[in-house]
């Protein structure tokens, strides 16, 4: 009877969510990986103004919540880590958590027991603990990753279907890459746990290919268009961009990039790959090209860029806002050259979480300065500036949106703000 009820509980879910696909926030940075979405969210709330429903979740975490027909999925962890340098490693442990779409109510709840020993949380790795890599979902499945405790699927109803193993190693930052699915292949940055790039058969777990020398990448590949072509799997680790054949992880092309270590994940339009990265570095390089491309296929490249913060493109212009010193930039994409460079007010202090563009809106999420409202022009205008009184736990994961509802998670809190 219990295998009965879980399968018309599967199908039941299945159907409600090929209704309603077109809404859904499947994977960090929503449907193209690059923080680009429709809708009529609102531009101002607070802790009481258009929220819609505020959910307690089980500890902090820096995931992005996704969305996948009605129901909400997000990670967090608890017991250790919680402020640096306190508490019991051994008392780790890590959450998965369904909410309503519509209510916020929890549906279900799954709790993980880490590989241990994880990372001391102290220092720099204070920044985002143990739940940072936003899951992905094709409509069937989750994919979690966890780190060195491995990658997870389960079914839409929390039934854990495999776990593998991508690597034992730890960083006293963490790990922190998103998962990405292409076709049937679930594709894992693996740097930290064994400085590669993996391709899972995202049915069985199994292996379909791995790329090594991945090193030193902190962000999330991206599947780019080219025209003429099949597609190219896009990663910036350090000293390198480099472009893959997504099907079998061959190299087709690099370029020198950012020579440090690399958290911003890139962006394209029409074939042209946007990266920023530490070391006040950005540059843009032509897709579809063969070998090292770097005298070849580099449009440009300056002394400007981000530690932390992925950056947007709009019709013509690069986003972004520095992580430390709260400057908001538009960057002209085709040449680099710099359009303005304006210090946001009231000082936002740290910024890691990435942007999105929604409309002509961008929202630039600050740790504890609230959420900046700016619009995507060629001056820099304010439109808003969001705070929630009654939380003051730090903003640290990008924002999702589905329909006409902006998903905002704090380490307490999971909010839905709509009109």
């Amino acid at each position: 009877m219990k295998r009965s009820i879980n399968h018309l509980w599967s199908g039941v879910m299945l159907v409600i969510l090929m209704g309603t696909a077109g809404a859904d926030w499947r994977q960090f940075r929503g449907p193209t990986g690059m923080g680009i979405v429709e809708g009529n969210i609102p531009e101002t709330w607070s802790s009481e103004k258009h929220v819609a429903w505020r959910r307690s979740l089980p500890g902090p975490g820096t995931a992005t919540p996704i969305i996948v027909g009605d129901f909400v999925f997000v990670i967090g962890y608890s017991g250790y880590g919680i402020h640096p340098s306190e508490g019991e490693m051994s008392q780790l442990k890590r959450h998965l958590v369904c909410l309503d779409r519509a209510r916020g109510n929890v549906i279900w709840e799954k709790s993980f027991d880490p590989v241990l020993p994880e990372h001391a949380y102290q220092g720099e790795g204070a920044y985002h603990g143990y739940a940072s890599s936003t899951p992905v979902t094709d409509g069937e499945r989750l994919y979690v990753f966890f780190g060195k405790s491995g990658v997870f699927c389960f079914d839409l109803s929390g039934k854990q279907l495999w776990r593998v193993s991508v690597g034992e190693g730890i960083h006293h930052w963490g790990s922190a890459c998103s998962l990405i699915l292409h076709g049937d292949l679930l594709i894992v940055n693996s740097s930290v746990e064994s400085r590669k790039l993996i391709a899972l058969d995202k049915d069985t777990g199994a292996t379909v290919w791995s790329v090594a020398g991945i090193e030193s990448s902190w962000n999330t590949p991206l599947i780019v268009p080219v025209s003429g072509q099949a597609s190219e799997l896009v990663l910036s680790i350090q000293d390198w961009i480099i472009g893959m054949n997504p099907d079998n992880g061959k190299e087709l092309w690099r370029s020198e990039g950012i020579h440090r270590y690399v958290c911003p994940s890139v962006v394209s339009n029409d074939g042209i790959i946007y990266a920023i990265g530490g070391g006040h570095t950005g540059l843009a390089v032509r897709s579809g090209g063969r070998g090292d491309v770097t005298k070849t296929r580099v449009l440009w490249r300056k002394n400007r860029g981000s530690n932390v913060t992925s950056p947007l493109y709009y019709q013509g212009k690069l986003y972004w806002a520095s992580e430390r010193n709260g400057i908001a930039y538009c960057q002209d994409a085709a040449t680099g050259e710099f359009i303005y460079q304006q210090r946001m007010s009231p000082q936002p202090g740290l910024i890691y979480a990435s942007p999105i563009r929604v409309h002509d809106r961008i929202y630039y999420l600050s740790q504890h300065g609230g959420t900046y409202v700016v619009r995507a022009a060629s001056e820099f205008d304010l439109i808003a500036h969001n705070v929630f009184e009654e939380d003051d736990s730090r903003l640290n994961a990008s924002p999702a949106v589905s329909d006409d509802s902006l998903y905002l998670r704090t380490d307490r809190f999971l909010y839905c703000i709509r009109k």
